[in-house]
């Protein structure tokens, strides 16, 4: 055990050590044309984790002279059998711990698994490319790599990264557009080239949907046996559903990549990207919380705890702890609310800093985040109008 702490020691101490942001061991999907259709990672390692695992790894990627690609952001080393046996190696010490219960050293594991992979010759794909890969990530800038992309993407989807913390510019240009059946992309292209052959043979793929994201549940496995997802198409990689009790209705229901819940939710509408909902908050049927992707939104919405968007309602600016969006109501940033001078006194007790307008007349960005406010339109004249809310919402514990 002393040797292999020296070594560590010695490692991290050499001129260009760098301690890394994340990394793993993926496997990674390689289309007919040489593109990275998909990665999926058993285990990430992130800020901090493993530092000794990262050692051993990366010393036997160098050992291996298996560089892929190299830059000041990310690296990306092929595994090869040498790799695997410089691995192992290092990885002496814990040996025996590993073989008898598989439990242990869970990055041991995943190159004992590898050594199964290589015995049988099947490490590289028939053009010699490597189908299992070690991803460094150093820094978070824009991504250069689409292993890179899904390491942020499982990152946030297992909260080991908060939402909206990770910079993912430029990741839909990375990642290819491609037919998923099952947890297996296809080339559209390769599709196409193929079809006659392809029915003809009844070899032709069951196909799932079409995107570049898969799928929340094909990477992820819940962290919390409460998390309840009734449609899988229904969530994204990359989306967060908090430490338990989220649950996620079929139907109008929808979470985007760097999206979710922090906390027990019943989400029964949409959750766009970048939108965070917190805690206790009730998202009704065909409810939708505008996102950053289209219609021109630059600033992400941010859904408080305990909080009600009715049937059907449209939320487009952040709203804070206890508030309540009445159905079939669009709350937006240009949306003229009705607000009188008592109800507007009993808002700025909650809200330090409300400004109480003389008009009575306010805006959606002036009530942008502000806590304990009832949304709702006149049914008589059509006004919309808002004041202090008194009801407390509360989810179904049985639910959840």
């Amino acid at each position: 055990m002393q040797g292999f702490k020296t070594f560590v020691d010695n490692f991290q101490k050499t001129p260009n050590y760098r301690q890394p942001l994340g990394f793993g061991i993926a496997r990674v999907d390689i289309g007919k044309g040489g593109k990275i259709l998909c990665a999926s990672y058993p285990l990430l390692n992130w800020q901090g984790e493993n530092l000794g695992t990262f050692a051993v790894l990366l010393q036997s990627a160098l050992n291996a002279k298996s560089v892929i690609s190299e830059n000041q952001n990310e690296a990306l080393y092929g595994v090869n059998g040498e790799f695997l046996k410089s691995a192992l190696e290092l990885y002496s010490p814990f040996l025996s711990e590993s073989l008898s219960d598989e439990n242990m050293h869970k990055n041991i594991q995943i190159i004992l698994e590898l050594q199964k992979v290589a015995n049988k010759g099947k490490l590289m794909n028939k053009k010699g490319e490597a189908k299992y890969r070690l991803c460094v990530l150093y820094t978070d800038e824009v991504c250069n790599s689409v292993e890179s992309v899904y390491m942020k993407l499982l990152a946030l989807s297992l909260g080991k990264a908060p939402l909206r913390s990770l910079n993912l510019n430029g990741i839909f240009a990375l990642l290819s557009n491609v037919a998923w059946s099952g947890n297996k992309p296809y080339e559209l292209e390769w599709l196409r080239k193929n079809e006659i052959k392809l029915k003809l043979k009844g070899k032709f793929p069951s196909i799932d949907f079409v995107d570049k994201f898969p799928r929340y549940l094909m990477q992820v496995i819940p962290q919390y046996d409460n998390i309840r997802l009734l449609d899988s198409a229904k969530t994204r990689f990359g989306a967060y559903l908090g430490k338990g009790g989220y649950t996620q209705m079929p139907g109008a229901s929808y979470v985007n990549f760097n999206a979710g819940a922090l906390g027990e939710c019943m989400n029964e509408g949409r959750i766009s990207s970048s939108v965070i909902v917190g805690e206790g908050s009730d998202i009704g049927g065909g409810a939708s919380i505008l996102g950053v992707l289209s219609g021109g939104n630059s600033d992400p919405i941010s859904i408080g705890k305990n909080c009600l968007l009715g049937v059907n309602s449209s939320t487009g600016i952040s709203l804070g702890d206890g508030c309540i969006v009445d159905g079939g109501i669009a709350v937006l940033s240009g949306t003229v609310f009705e607000i009188s001078k008592f109800e507007a006194e009993k808002i700025a007790e909650i809200n330090p800093g409300f400004i109480i307008n003389q008009s009575n007349l306010y805006k959606g960005k002036e009530l942008s985040g502000r806590n304990g406010i009832h949304f709702r339109q006149d049914s008589k004249n059509g006004h919309m109008i808002a004041f202090r809310s008194n009801r407390k919402i509360e989810l179904n514990s049985a639910l959840h």
